[in-house]
Order: structure tokens, then sequence, then C-alpha cells
């Protein structure tokens, strides 16, 4: 059983971790072609070094992965120290892509500590969430719901505040057909991210999920319809019976008639529907584009 000093978890000692000469290669070196990594020289006898190692291990820890942090006694490992022309103590190094990238002398304000790592961060962008999420969002069209799920709640354990990953994972819920989780998720969106444009557009599919409940038999509408083409309410419902079993064109089709032949029907539901559908697509889906061109037309004509 991996055991751990008093206070650290286990992410911690994969993102903070005691180095020696002959880990160097392996901890420093290797290790940042995949994220940057602050080598913190210090001594136990250093007492500067008691404030700064802390205070450095927080940031790192705040920085949620993007950044990791190797601590070197220089008691215990001089040649290191040597080779890298440590004179004082605490020094601090940083690394990335095998290269000293950054460092700094003696102890530092919080705020410099928290820009140092803040930078390196950024080196490596987003140190992977970016292609993590990607791949969830190929295991969701897939219908790989359940690992999907599991990749946006990983994303989000490290990012609370990441719009995208609590988007995913509210889309997933749906899919699952979980729409009370979904919407409790959603309902509990941290405040910077609440109107963020992938949050609304999984509002916007948790809402034609809640449709899709009460949506009527899709050929009784079109009978309905063709018997009378001038039904509203039941192109409406036809619109909402074709997406609620993946006819998403032909829905959008059906609301763009609606929209054409009376625009203000039931106080303008032809032309909210279709906003909440294109909101719930992904922004590069061609329906998008053809859906809202086509609506565009028919307003301005």
């Amino acid at each position: 059983m991996l055991e751990f000093g008093t206070g650290q978890t286990a992410a911690d000692a994969d993102l903070i971790t005691d180095g020696t000469e002959q880990t160097f290669m392996a901890q420093v070196i290797e290790a940042s072609q995949e994220v940057p990594v602050i080598v913190d020289f210090w001594a136990p006898w250093c007492g500067p070094c008691k404030t700064l190692g802390p205070a450095l291990e927080a940031e790192v820890r705040a920085a949620g992965g993007k950044v990791r942090m190797v601590k070197i006694n220089v008691d215990e490992n001089q040649g290191i120290a040597a080779q890298l022309r440590v004179q004082s103590i605490p020094t601090v190094y940083a690394f990335y892509q095998g290269q000293p990238v950054d460092g700094f002398q003696g102890a530092q304000p919080p705020s410099a500590l928290k820009e140092f790592v803040g930078k390196l961060a950024g080196l490596a962008g987003d140190g992977g969430l970016g292609a993590a999420m990607d791949e969830a969002e190929s295991m969701l069209e897939q219908g790989a719901v359940s690992d999907a799920a599991q990749v946006f709640a990983a994303v989000l354990g490290q990012e609370g505040e990441n719009a995208r990953a609590l988007g995913g994972l509210a889309r997933a819920q749906i899919k699952a057909g979980n729409l009370d989780q979904a919407e409790a998720l959603l309902a509990n969106a941290p405040e910077v991210i609440r109107t963020a444009a992938e949050v609304e557009a999984a509002r916007a599919a948790l809402a034609l999920a809640r449709q899709a409940e009460n949506a009527g038999p899709v050929d009784e509408l079109r009978a309905r319809l063709e018997a009378d083409p001038s039904d509203h309410q039941a192109r409406f419902d036809l619109a909402q019976a074709l997406h609620a079993t993946g006819q998403v064109e032909a829905a959008i089709d059906e609301l763009l008639e609606l929209f054409r032949r009376d625009r203000e029907w039931n106080d303008g539901a032809a032309k909210t529907q279709l906003f909440t559908i294109f909101d719930a697509l992904n922004p590069k889906d061609p329906l998008v584009a053809r859906g809202r061109r086509k609506l565009s037309s028919m307003i301005f004509a």
C-alpha cells in the first residue's frame, strides 16, 4: 500500500515528489516533456526554505496538474546542485521540454509565486484537458455515454469552473436519461460559468429532452398535419416529436415552415424552438448554419 506524508494525498504524491541525482533525469528532464517541472533546492537547516517550500507546493496543487514539483535536498544531492550552479538556497528552477525556462533565488511573496507558477502552467496550455474532452465528445457521439461522463467528471474534478466539462457531463447525463441529475448539475453551476455557451447548450439540450418525454407519435401528428396543413399546433408538435426521435433536420424544416406561415403564432414559438435546437447542437454542425441562414432570409425578406 502506498503511504504519503501527513496531509499529503495520492494526487499530491504525483504532483510533488522528492528527487535525487539518480532520479533527476526521469523526474525532471523527461517529465518536463509533458508539463513544466519546478525544482526546489532546499535543506533542512534553511529557514527561508521552510516558508517558501509549502507556499510553492500550494500553488502547484492549485494549478491542477498543469505543473509538477520536485524537491531536492542539497545536503544529500550535492552533485546535481553543483552541476546546476546552485550557490545559495532556496533556489528554484523551472524546466519545460527538457530545458530550464525560469527560476529565482531566495524567498518570494505569495503574489510572485502565483505569477511564477501561472506562467509555467500557461506553457503547457491546458495540461491535456482539452484533448481529453475532445475524446470524451467522440465517445458521446459514438454512444459510449458512461465513459464520456467519467472523463468529463474527471476534468471537472481538476477544474471546477470548466464550462466545457460541466456542459459535457450534463449532456452525458441527458443522453443516459438522467434528466434530474443533469438539471441539478446545471442549477448548481458556478456563477462564473453559469452563462457560458457550453452550459447554455446543455440547458437547451435538457429543455429538448424534457419535451421529448411528452412528445406524441410522429405518424399520428403527420396525419393530423396532412389533414389540415394550417394546424400550427400539429406542425409544432410534429417538430418536437421528430426531434425526440433523432430526426433533427426534419424538425428544423417543420419549424421553418411554421415560421414562414405565421411567425407570430404562439408568441413566436417556432423561432424560440429553433434557437433552442441551434443552441443544443454543436456550433459547427452544418444544420445550424443552414437553419440560421434560412431563418434569417425569412426574417429579413
